[in-house]
């Protein structure tokens, strides 16, 4: 049954441009989670090998100009240098989510933007709830991160022919998870405030946002605006990668009506994060994970006394539990609300087995764990093997519920792909063209 016309449809199908946009985004970040999950195992190894000593000297070795305070470990490098690309990658795909994808229909916006936000305040809620009275709640933040690069690997690994829909709405969650959680970063994880420095990055980041403003594509002006950015913010005491997500607010996503309007191609926000996406996850999210995920287990005993923290505790809660029952309560409650109904032939264990998938909470998980208890620190390890622990069963629950809708999906993928007409887009797609000329999308009849 489809929902009446102009209500909320949960798993919509986007316009067809949209659709083809998001399946070349998520190719890219399948590889990259792939080398994210590479560079974590070998992390993970070397570290719990007899050269794990080796392992911790490169990573606390330290390069860079002292006079400017920026003579930073390696690892510190990796969380505060190479995240701001991840981050700058995560602002731009949001900004043009809302400013030129579908979801600048409110209606089409409010349920992954209700989900994500469900999905970060129930795991905050119970990580609470394990650490009442003891000494970790400042690590509250943890669990409610996502990581969408390792959740495709998983996807890649278990190979389901999961619908463009359940897709789109994978990747729109947890876009709008990294706005949550920079801005909890910002706020929440600030130690202390030099107004000094952060006002004086407003002076590149300004002159940053004028050029690209006017379409200045030239990176030899950019990046240095970009370096100056970081490095006042990172002064400034707020953590170095917001400045990512600043960058990235202050791109146009689409082309000025002087070269032609919004049809006229693809803006700078789309040049850009093409150039930018790659590097984000085939080399910055690896890097961080390579450094961040070497934790030194020791063997099962070791594994169950760290599992012993109510930290690791309340992670492994937060991401296994706290995610599921957020993101499909808030989702509920759209529905409830605005008398959505699921669209084709998707329902409610779908959205249950993308909450699973949602529990995969990696790469920000482990930088708040860090800003929270210090790197290196016990408090820290115990941090990593609640994520680890967290993203691996949330992994194979999601692995079980996606594999038992696998022969649905196929159905979907088939009927999505079959019928292109001359100009490739497949019948699925074709309902006549809305006023804009794009094609609008058209339900699956049963059978």
């Amino acid at each position: 049954m489809n929902a009446p016309h102009g209500s909320t449809r949960v798993f919509a199908r986007g316009s067809w441009a949209e659709a083809s946009r998001i399946a070349a985004v998520l190719r890219r970040e399948t590889v990259g989670g792939l080398l994210l999950l590479a560079g974590t195992v070998v992390a993970l190894a070397w570290a719990n090998s007899p050269w794990s000593g080796a392992y911790e000297a490169l990573r606390d070795t330290r390069v860079g100009p002292a006079s400017l305070h920026l003579d930073l470990t390696l690892g510190t490098w990796a969380a505060d240098g190479l995240l701001a690309v991840f981050f700058f990658v995560a602002g731009l795909e949001l900004k043009r989510e809302f400013v030129a994808g579908d979801l600048r229909d409110p209606r089409r916006a409010v349920l992954p933007v209700a989900a994500a936000v469900g999905g970060m305040v129930v795991p905050a809620v119970l990580y609470v709830l394990v650490n009442l009275g003891g000494d970790g709640l400042r690590g509250w933040a943890v669990p409610t991160a996502t990581d969408i690069a390792f959740a495709l690997a998983v996807l890649a690994v278990i190979s389901t022919h999961l619908p463009s829909a359940l897709r789109t709405f994978l990747l729109t969650l947890a876009v709008v998870d990294d706005l949550l959680a920079i801005t909890i970063i910002a706020v929440f994880y600030t130690s202390s405030l030099a107004a000094g420095w952060l006002a004086l990055a407003l002076v590149p980041l300004a002159v940053f946002g004028f050029l690209v403003q006017r379409r200045v594509r030239s990176w030899w002006l950019l990046l240095p605006l970009a370096v100056l950015t970081w490095v006042f913010v990172h002064e400034s005491g707020v953590h170095a990668t917001v400045a990512g997500v600043l960058l990235a607010f202050t791109v146009p996503v689409v082309r000025s009506e002087a070269a032609g309007g919004p049809d006229a191609g693809p803006g700078l926000a789309e040049h850009l994060e093409h150039r930018f996406r790659p590097i984000s996850a085939g080399i910055a999210v690896p890097v961080f994970a390579f450094f961040a995920a070497g934790v030194t287990v020791g063997g099962l005993s070791g594994l169950v006394e760290s599992l012993g923290d109510r930290v690791a505790l309340g992670i492994v809660a937060g991401l296994v539990v706290g995610k599921v029952v957020g993101i499909v309560g808030a989702t509920w409650l759209v529905t409830r609300f605005t008398r959505a109904e699921f669209a084709d032939e998707l329902g409610w264990p779908d959205l249950v087995g993308m909450a699973l998938l949602g529990g995969i909470g990696f790469t920000v998980s482990l930088l708040i764990g860090e800003l929270a208890f210090g790197t290196g620190s016990e408090r820290d390890d115990h941090v990593k093997v609640g994520v680890l622990v967290g993203t691996v069963v949330s992994a194979l629950l999601a692995a079980v519920v996606l594999r038992l809708r696998n022969r649905r999906y196929r159905r979907i993928e088939e009927l999505e792909s079959v019928d292109e007409d001359a100009d490739g887009i497949p019948d699925v797609y074709q309902r006549g063209p809305d006023a804009s000329g794009t094609p609008r999308p058209r339900p699956f009849t049963d059978g």
